[in-house]
């Protein structure tokens, strides 16, 4: 047991003697470096360390959290009897449950492989890797200007302490690197950008290939039209499709079902997606970034379909909302440090695309070929979908003029079910999916 989980440890103890039936603590410790520039000039240079401790308790059916800015034992005392004196006198839950022993556990981390092993960098550095990206992105004859770039480092340490019995720890590593450009001039001006994250410094796309697409990406944006108006075949872009899966995860999260806010409620057991379609969650994949060996309950991660071959399996739960549904948890609890836990997703993924993105772009003579988005009027109790975007014309299977100050709309629940994906899937943001085409979407341009 490393010293931080003996400290909460001692945490839970104090808040025992305090009056509480059972509580639990999270600590999270963070170490933090990033470097910004623009055009070579250094305009941002931080170095932070922070630690967040919270503690839940719990008198019968009645919870309180509290947090604080320091692992300092001597306050323990103080902050176990604030928490106990807060729990006596709020409401109480009907829905405060305690995860099964048996379905707690912590997963191999060496096998999930979080931390890079190698040198933290520096501040010089990250400034040299964000130098490099504006340098090559700036070379490109048509880029003007720069809006920054960036690149950084962190380190996190989670732990988790219950006053039954469980205790867990995990480190997380982080690189990252950043570019945004500008392209033209006046009001033709262009904007665009590129970026990664990964857990390993050997996994990060190199300064030269993200200066290269921002670049690349800003010049093929010039000069946009907007389309005519009218019902066309949308396709979407890897950066921007993954907002879908997002939509779909809200939708289907065990707190808004409780809540009926959501339009897919009375869709489980039914099919959502086409039948070679899959949507799953796994905490487990090596070096990802949303990975953990425990959810904020202690629970013992797996990989789950949600959708399965286009069915809808199950409800993204935590012990609470799992409760209210009266039905089994599947461990996707999610929490900070000064709040409850709630059901969220980890790497989170469509599956089951098949052909390359030209093939899915082959028979379309007119459509439209998203690359960003902006702006959000999303129903979640009807599924009613409208987004600003841009992007380009898809004209007989290629990829046109650019196009931009449009609006796309339609309804979730279509949308979903018409969806065809290609198999170029990248695991990139921890919500991934591969280029995604939809037959038919209100298009509002000129």
């Amino acid at each position: 047991m490393s010293k931080d989980q003996e400290r909460l440890s001692q945490l839970l103890d104090a808040a025992k003697r305090a009056g509480a039936d059972r509580a639990d603590a999270l600590l999270i410790a963070s170490r933090s470096v990033s470097a910004m520039c623009r055009r070579g000039v250094p305009e941002g240079l931080e170095h932070s360390e922070t630690i967040q401790l919270g503690l839940r308790v719990f008198i019968g059916k009645r919870a309180a959290n509290v947090s604080a800015t320091a692992l300092d034992t001597s306050r323990f005392e103080a902050l176990a009897e604030q928490a106990v004196a807060m729990a006596r006198v709020v409401p109480e839950d009907a829905h405060t449950s305690l995860v099964d022993p048996a379905q707690q556990g912590v997963y191999d981390i060496a096998s999930l492989d979080l931390v890079d092993a190698g040198e933290a960098p520096g501040l010089e550095a990250l400034l040299a890797r964000a130098r490099e990206a504006e340098e090559i992105a700036l070379g490109f004859p048509g880029i003007t200007n720069s809006n920054g770039a960036s690149a950084g480092y962190g380190r996190v340490e989670i732990a988790l302490a219950e006053s039954g019995g469980f205790s867990g720890r995990y480190v997380q590593t982080s690189h990252s690197n950043g570019i945004s450009v500008l392209a033209g001039e006046g009001p033709s001006m262009q904007r665009d950008y590129a970026g990664h994250s990964a857990r390993h410094l050997s996994d990060l796309d190199s300064a030269e290939s993200l200066g290269r697409e921002a670049a690349e990406r800003a010049l093929a944006r010039m000069n946009p039209a907007k389309p005519r108006t009218g019902a066309f075949p949308v396709v979407f872009d890897r950066r921007v499709s993954a907002s879908l899966l997002g939509h779909l995860a809200g939708a289907i999260n065990g707190a808004s079902i409780a809540r009926g806010t959501s339009f897919l409620s009375a869709h489980r057991g039914k099919r959502i997606l086409p039948e070679a379609l899959s949507v799953i969650d796994d905490p487990t994949r090596p070096r990802g970034l949303r990975s953990k060996p425990f959810d904020a309950e202690g629970f013992l991660p797996s990989p789950f379909a949600f959708v399965e071959n286009g069915v809808l399996q199950d409800w993204i739960l935590d012990s609470r909302s799992a409760m209210q549904l009266g039905l089994v948890n599947n461990g996707r609890a999610s929490r900070s440090v000064g709040g409850p836990p709630s059901p969220a997703v980890s790497n989170f993924f469509l599956t089951g695309g098949t052909g390359s993105r030209e093939a899915l772009l082959a028979d379309i003579v007119e459509g439209v070929y998203v690359t960003e988005m902006m702006g959000s009027s999303i129903n979640g109790l009807t599924g009613d979908y409208s987004r600003g975007a841009s992007g380009y014309m898809i004209r007989n299977g290629q990829l046109a003029e650019p196009v931009a100050e449009l609006t796309i709309a339609g309804n979730l629940i279509d949308m979903f079910a018409s969806l065809r994906a290609a198999d170029d899937l990248e695991f990139r943001h921890g919500v991934d999916a591969p280029t995604l085409r939809i037959d038919t979407m209100s298009v509002a341009g000129s």
